[in-house]
């Protein structure tokens, strides 16, 4: 992995020819940036999307999850060199795993397709993965983040399981049901994702802890979808978080113990 904090060359200096990418005024970056985004009949809110995504992003892989309207007509029409992938399972998990394997570039950026989220934060993300981060974790909590979209109920659950992750993962998280991220490619290895619905993302976030990466949670504003109807359902996709949790729960335990335990087998096999 290489990541290199430069200045944009002036104007009148001399250029590293493409070398590297210029993301503000006061940074540019070498490795190249992939986004994910999983989409499915979200053809009116992909103009808004685009829109705020930056011109330095390396590629956008869109995952299409069998859409019956425009989409993957009017993404290719706002960025002509999209990548469309086609979804062959079901859920956004499935999606944001698909659309991982298909990207190239170093760092990966996960962006919801219904408008919710501002392409323009990507700087900030990308800004934590060169300065040292191993995943740059969205937070509507932190300091300078907020959200339009989200009903007492859902913020009531959300602090509750993201109080349990914190208790039993040893995390720090103010976020915890969030889905605008970005990570080094390399750490798919280490998180070794496997579940398809949207508790995808404290999958992810419970991984990376369990993995021992460095996260820096950036403050991010969540907007209200801006066409169609969400298909979260609040007391379902809890339930699924929260058998999530515990089932990585269970599976710590198991390896604690397994590795605290006598090989007998091999023991026996010298004996005899």
């Amino acid at each position: 992995m290489s990541s290199v904090l430069r200045p944009v060359p002036r104007a009148d200096g001399p250029s590293p020819a493409g070398a590297y990418r210029p993301v503000s005024s006061h940074l540019a970056i070498a490795p190249p940036v992939s986004v994910v985004i999983p989409a499915m009949n979200e053809a009116e809110n992909l103009p808004y999307v685009f829109k705020t995504l930056p011109d330095w992003i390396h590629e956008v892989v869109l995952v299409d999850g069998n859409s019956t309207d425009a989409t993957v007509e009017v993404a290719r029409e706002l960025w002509p060199q999209v990548k469309v992938v086609e979804q062959r399972g079901k859920g956004k998990g499935d999606a944001l795993i698909t659309g991982f394997g298909e990207c190239t570039g170093d760092i990966i950026v996960m962006v919801d397709a219904d408008g919710s989220a501002d392409g323009q934060e990507i700087v900030s993300y990308v800004s934590a993965l060169v300065s040292g981060a191993d995943f740059a974790k969205g937070s509507r909590f932190a300091n300078g983040g907020g959200t339009d979209d989200m009903t007492f109920i859902r913020k009531l659950g959300n602090r509750a399981l993201c109080a349990v992750v914190n208790r039993k993962f040893g995390a720090r998280y103010t976020d915890l049901c969030y889905g605008y991220n970005a990570f080094w490619r390399h750490c798919l290895d280490k998180i070794d994702l496997d579940c398809t619905g949207f508790e995808v993302e404290t999958l992810m976030n419970i991984r990376v802890v369990k993995a021992g990466l460095k996260v820096q949670e950036i403050p991010s504003h969540e907007y209200l979808r801006i066409h169609g109807v969400s298909n979260l359902r609040a007391v379902r996709d809890g339930l699924r978080v929260l058998r999530v949790i515990l089932a990585e729960r269970s599976n710590r335990r198991a390896l604690r113990s397994r590795a605290h335990s006598p090989v007998l087998g091999t023991a026996r096999g010298k004996a005899s």
